[in-house]
């Protein structure tokens, strides 16, 4: 397989051009060369197995490229996968200069300073910074109280303050030194310092085993700790202020069942304290915010229920507080002697479209009760909510505009459930557009301010320290796509540009906050719209669309529809740097919310799975079309891109409709549901046979079979140019995306000008910023090149 840090391309040189020939005036003038033939792309063995279910029988003659355990069609796979790579390489070589300017423009717009914005927990302030030359970062902290205006790690260089002659800054973690030991590979899954800030408990994954490893180093001296040393772990949790770790164990299929508790220090036995024998049963953990308790969730297609576990205690054995029935989102806060649970079961016995909090008292009688805090706005709906000691705070959302708002703490008792306005609450600055808010880690409970992740499709991700106490609030980090460097606002150096127009305000006088100069907008310049789609049945479908204010053309600009449709989340709309190289060459940026993500509530979801699967292609094909006829992109200019399930999107819409696309771009893509989900190479949840269907039952396998994009490809039709991004480790293994390349090949009408192709990316892509920009530019070239073939 290619290395990508190394692509080369071949030049062939015809004999002629080898040396340099002098002709007189009188020769005659050469003949016109022709051009040479295009590439023709590689054709894999076929090998029929047929496969039964329910009566309907079917034959895959690619399945032996999914036969992990033969080793013959393993090599088979290897020399197939080698021709796949030089058959890329050839169809893309005459756009090796546009993919050089597409990487250089976006590398340049990698943010300057490579150190994430500090957090501040406790007396410590800690953040990450890559080191010059380094490929992984170095975890670092420095007490606050000797730095109060941190500005950047440059300054002090490293950490050291050279009027005083003392070294301020701590390196705890350098995740180079970890690729040493997990084969030249960094990659970590869960990072928690523990309450005391003694120690740091973290899983490192190991490429070698396929599974996750855990350590402990004691941050006092830099060691590892001889206890845990834990292979198979997939979530942690810290007890006794930081004197113990729970943790939870995999089996060999990776699903979480065990959880044990070590002791530090100590050379005993970890302890177990939950076996989970029944296979189809999940389990994980939390701390609450206060680290007084763990939480322990455990669930599957049929229930959820949830458990306490006393911190200080943790063998005093575990406390049920929850149970539902049906698989539901279970998050349980605590705070003041109360449970607060966030959560979207079933409220006596009725199913309900959105998340609701309630809460109890921790110590109260058996069975417990628990109390409604709001009452039920259908046009308020709360998408989130974060605690800290004196705070909660909501992200809610109405309609498509997103809000966030500061309740104090404690709540009051005895009043029941009452609407968000009586509960003294306040709402915080946001900008335009806002797509989506994530809340920050905020891990200092004490603390009044907490800090959120800003996120709109004409503006870089904003992360934003809001202090609940007066309302000020600060950027705490943001990229300026002007200057093609990062505004890094640490400390109180830029507070006091943003405070005089940052005092929230209460419910009852919502004025506009939005100051689009303080949050650094790119709306001036490009242009975000909003409409509703009519679907085939009639659902409205929510589109996005985002250009170049200076290069709109009605009816004349390529398009890129994005989509993804699946497990209830939400589609990122982020700003996305790379895709600035599209806008300013007149590409138009779309995104359809289709159903099966989120944003629409709990149906919404409900609506684009498993039977109604079918829904979310329907929605996505309806915004294809509406872009077209609305004249937004021009006819057979649009293009379609997908990841993992967004790729079974995209791809069962090009099914669908091949002549409504020119191109697309499928990313790690979930392409051959009907194999993967009755014979799963890689472990399943219950989320994804939720998601996508239960074979056993006859009604999902009708449906599966109805929209899987490997079964329905069209035979003697011309499909679009695609190419299919995948690797070999991914969740939806590599042979998918060959499986499906291949069976397009075969059976759609042969034309070099739209190639199918398949790029295989090496594994470290999201953790090396060269690569990303690699292969970002690959992509985009794509897309170019076969909009202007």
């Amino acid at each position: 397989m290619r290395h990508l840090l190394h692509r080369r391309y071949r030049r062939f040189l015809h004999p002629s051009t080898s040396t340099v020939l002098l002709r007189s005036i009188h020769s005659k003038p050469p003949k016109p060369q022709s051009q040479p033939p295009p590439p023709t792309p590689p054709i894999p063995p076929q090998k029929p197995s047929t496969f039964a279910l329910h009566d309907i029988s079917w034959e895959d003659p690619y399945s032996w490229m999914s036969s992990l355990n033969d080793k013959v069609a393993m090599r088979h796979m290897d020399v197939y996968m080698e021709q796949e790579e030089k058959y890329t390489e050839a169809v893309m070589a005459d756009s090796e200069r546009i993919q050089s300017k597409l990487q250089s423009e976006m590398a340049s717009r990698f943010a300057s300073d490579l150190s994430t914005p500090p957090l501040r927990w406790g007396p410590w302030l800690y953040y990450r910074r890559i080191e010059e030359g380094k490929q992984y970062p170095v975890l670092c902290r420095r007490l606050a109280s000797l730095n109060e205006e941190f500005i950047s790690h440059k300054s002090p260089s490293a950490g050291f303050d050279f009027s005083s002659g003392k070294r301020i800054e701590q390196k705890l973690l350098d995740y180079n030194q970890e690729a040493e030991r997990f084969g030249g590979y960094a990659y970590e899954e869960l990072s928690e310092v523990s309450p005391d800030h003694r120690f740091l408990a973290y899983t490192m994954y190991d490429k070698d085993n396929d599974y996750f490893k855990l350590s402990v180093r004691d941050l006092n001296f830099g060691s590892l700790c001889s206890k845990p040393q834990v292979d198979r772990v997939s979530n942690l949790a810290w007890a006794k202020g930081g004197r113990a770790l729970i943790y939870v164990a995999t089996d060999q299929n990776k699903r979480p069942y065990r959880i044990y508790c070590s002791m530090l220090g100590s050379n005993e036995e970890d302890i177990l304290l939950l076996d989970e024998p029944m296979e189809n049963v999940y389990v994980n953990i939390r701390h609450t915010k206060d680290f007084r308790f763990v939480a322990v969730n455990t669930f599957s297609a049929k229930f959820s229920k949830v458990f306490l576990i006393n911190a200080a205690d943790p063998l005093s054995g575990l406390t049920s507080v929850w149970e539902c029935e049906a698989q539901a989102h279970c998050i349980v806060e605590h705070h003041q002697g109360y449970l607060y649970l966030f959560t979207d079961a079933a409220k006596e016995g009725q199913s309900v479209d959105c998340h609701y909090l309630i809460r109890s008292p921790v110590h109260t009688s058996f069975p417990r009760k628990w109390e409604s805090i709001l009452i039920d706005d259908q046009d308020l709906i709360i998408e989130d909510v974060d605690f800290c000691d004196t705070h909660m705070v909501f992200v809610l959302r109405e309609g498509r505009k997103f809000k966030l708002c500061s309740v104090d703490l404690p709540l009051p008792d005895g009043k029941g459930p009452v609407y968000l306005k009586e509960l003294n609450s306040h709402f915080l600055p946001l900008p335009k557009y806002v797509s989506q808010i994530s809340p920050g880690p905020n891990y200092d409970y004490y603390s009044s301010s907490m800090r959120f992740t800003v996120s709109s499709p004409v503006m870089p991700d904003a992360v934003v320290d809001y202090d609940l106490s007066n309302g000020k609030w600060n950027i705490v980090q943001q990229q300026n796509m002007l200057l093609d460097r990062t505004r890094v606002l640490y400390g109180t150096t830029s507070v006091s540009s943003v405070e005089k127009s940052s005092i929230y305000r209460s419910s009852t006088n919502e004025a506009s906050f939005e100051d689009d100069h303080l949050w650094n907008d790119l709306a001036e310049f490009y242009a975000c719209e909003h409409y509703d789609v009519s679907s085939c049945d009639g659902v409205l479908v929510p589109l996005t669309v985002v250009y170049s204010r200076t290069r709109k053309k009605v009816g004349h600009n390529p398009g890129l529809l994005h989509g993804h449709g699946a497990y209830g989340e939400l589609l990122d709309k982020r700003w996305r740097s790379e895709l600035k190289s599209l806008l300013d060459r007149g590409w138009v940026i779309a995104y359809a919310d289709v159903r099966g993500g989120g944003g629409g509530g709990k149906k919404w979801h409900h609506d684009g799975r498993r039977t109604g699967k079918r829904n979310s292609i329907d929605d996505y094909v309806s915004c294809a079309k509406f872009l077209i006829e609305r004249e937004i992109v021009q006819e057979n200019k649009l293009a379609g891109w997908g990841y993992s399930a967004g790729g079974l999107l995209v791809a069962s819409a090009i099914n669908l409709c091949p002549d409504l696309f020119r191109a697309a771009v499928l990313k790690v893509p979930f392409l051959d549901p009907s194999n993967t989900l009755l014979y799963p190479i890689l472990p399943l949840t219950p989320v994804d046979y939720e998601e996508f269907g239960y074979p056993g039952d006859i009604e999902d396998f009708r449906a599966i079979q109805n929209y899987c994009p490997y079964h329905n490809i069209q035979k003697d039709v011309f499909y679009p140019a695609v190419m299919v991004s995948s690797s070999f480790n991914t969740r939806f293994g590599v042979w998918e995306a060959a499986k499906w390349v291949a069976r397009v090949r075969e059976r759609s009408i042969y034309d070099p000008e739209r190639p199918i192709l398949l790029n295989l990316t090496v594994d470290i892509v999201e953790e090396n910023r060269y690569l990303q920009c690699k292969e970002s530019a690959l992509e985009t070239s794509f897309l170019i090149k076969m909009m202007n073939s």
